[in-house]
């Protein structure tokens, strides 16, 4: 599984696209997991949204909204095995009110059916998903939500909630099941953000860093001899005097993401399209494809 996360607004959601389309290009049958979210993937990606349900969006390629609510009667029903007790307990209103005072209980059903849909077997045996693509929260959230297993085996007395939230744990910190895909933008926040991220994930999730992604990456075009070609036409050495100033930064926030993370960086170059959609995501994951193949 693929934890895609970063700081809100550097594109995590259309490299969680992009990396899910091109699994399932190379054949894996893929699953991409949003969390309560307005459902970007399927837009980016031009079909329908999915919804709460498991939805097949093209060849070898589903996807999922997962909500508070439905996650929370799938995992009452996973754990209490028969609807007529879940109904006497988490549909009760007065059950419903005292269970919002369970410390991280959202987040633990919310993150309990993604795992649910990670160990998913056919039939025959197979895993029903090959590969699963987690459009995680932004920083912030994510290092609370994937933290909540690792809390309540901590705290919780033995029991069936410690159980399930031991199996997460045990899934999360496997470095053969699990791995984090952290993205940035060439700015300093978003790089320092992506350092947090990175520490927080691996000293309190113990959850691999599998690559970083630099997204919006600006790549050098003219040089010291160019730009002073052009100084008898202000104008035109203006535009790549900032071109060359934005490229200069792509290169810095590259080298320390390099230098701290110790993880490939792949450059995503900035995309000028009149619209974001599918021609977008395809172009992103041409970019991705030795991250993709080189999964292991």
């Amino acid at each position: 599984m693929w934890v895609v996360s970063g700081k809100g607004g550097v594109g995590k959601s259309t490299v969680a696209a992009a990396l899910a389309l091109r699994s399932a290009r190379a054949g894996r049958r893929t699953l991409v997991c949003e969390v309560n979210t307005q459902e970007r993937i399927s837009r980016f990606l031009e079909h329908p949204a999915a919804g709460p349900e498991i939805t097949l969006l093209e060849e070898n390629l589903w996807a999922v909204d997962v909500r508070p609510q439905e996650a929370m009667r799938e995992y009452g029903l996973m754990v209490l095995r028969f609807e007529a007790l879940y109904k006497t307990v988490f549909e009760n209103r007065l059950a419903r009110y005292f269970l919002r005072f369970i410390p991280s209980l959202q987040e633990l059903v919310l993150l309990g059916k993604i795992m649910f849909h990670l160990q998913e077997k056919l039939p025959d045996g197979r895993w029903r998903f090959d590969t699963v693509v987690l459009d995680a929260p932004a920083t912030g959230h994510a290092i609370s939500f994937l933290s909540v297993p690792q809390v309540l085996v901590q705290t919780v007395p033995p029991g069936p909630l410690s159980r399930e939230a031991q199996k997460m744990r045990d899934l999360l910190v496997d470095p053969a099941v699990t791995a984090a895909v952290l993205v940035a933008l060439p700015e300093e926040m978003p790089v320092n953000e992506a350092l947090e991220l990175h520490a927080a994930l691996t000293d309190r999730v113990h959850l691999r860093t599998h690559a970083a992604v630099l997204n919006q990456a600006i790549p050098e075009r003219f040089t010291a001899a160019d730009l002073e070609a052009l100084a008898g036409c202000p104008e035109l050495r203006d535009v790549a005097q900032a071109h060359h100033d934005r490229a200069a930064l792509t290169v810095l926030a590259g080298t320390k993401l390099e230098r701290n993370l110790h993880v490939p960086v792949v450059n995503v170059p900035r995309l000028f399209l009149p619209a974001f959609g599918r021609e977008a995501i395809e172009q992103v994951m041409g970019h991705l494809e030795a991250l993709v193949m080189g999964e292991t």
